[in-house]
């Protein structure tokens, strides 16, 4: 839900909310998906470049690549998880199920970042901009408790809008919304009980390299 309708004018063209996308029963068939993906690649706590500062969130990833950041090497996609060293586990079918169902694009994604929210994470307005693929949106899918979420345009400090985002719901950030500063202001803790614990987890589907690289488009 756009929390007040002046603010429509400000959500940027190639923005699709979609809500209630994702039936109850889909939301806890994806859940234990994402409950396997975190067996094998076990959820760490991310760290700013530079300061290294660690964030609210913690997270992990799961597809060929998996992106992270910390002190030493900062923003970056890798092959494999920080702290076990193996490979990142398989996107869940589900997941490839919906990209190629929302995403209009002809490849597939190649990670899907994993993000935990606990009631007091954040995450301050930034771009994906870290892919060599920015033809190809991102798509991202809320599981858990409400968040407010904030969209703005390509340029630091404009307008911003604020969507409530429930359990199920999913957005594309597509075309002039795709480099669009976005982030969480809030979590609303206990407004869902799909997380015996309480919390949102957002799954964010991103394709990274461009499609010729690989010289298949796959």
């Amino acid at each position: 839900m756009i929390e007040a309708s002046s603010e429509r004018d400000r959500i940027p063209e190639g923005f699709r909310y979609l809500p209630a996308y994702l039936t109850l029963d889909d939301q806890r068939a994806l859940l234990e998906d994402i409950r396997r993906v975190v067996a094998q690649a076990p959820l760490y706590v991310p760290r700013m470049p530079r300061t290294g500062k660690a964030l609210s969130v913690r997270m992990t990833n799961c597809g060929d690549l998996g992106w992270m950041t910390d002190q030493a090497g900062g923003y970056r996609y890798q092959p494999n998880h920080p702290a076990t060293g193996k490979p990142w586990p398989a996107i869940p079918e589900v997941l490839l199920d919906l990209w190629r169902d929302l995403s209009g694009a002809d490849f597939p994604p190649e990670a899907c970042l994993v993000n935990f929210y606990d009631a007091d994470a954040r995450m301050g307005l930034h771009q994906d901009k870290d892919e060599q693929n920015l033809e190809a949106p991102v798509l991202s899918i809320s599981l858990g408790d409400d968040c407010r979420f904030r969209i703005g345009g390509p340029v630091r400090g404009g307008p911003t809008a604020s969507l409530k985002l429930n359990s199920g719901d999913i957005v594309v950030l597509g075309g002039r919304a795709r480099l669009a500063y976005h982030g969480v202001d809030r979590i609303y803790a206990g407004t869902s009980t799909l997380l015996k614990n309480g919390g949102r987890i957002n799954l964010t589907l991103r394709r990274v390299t461009a499609a010729e690289a690989s010289g298949t488009g796959s």
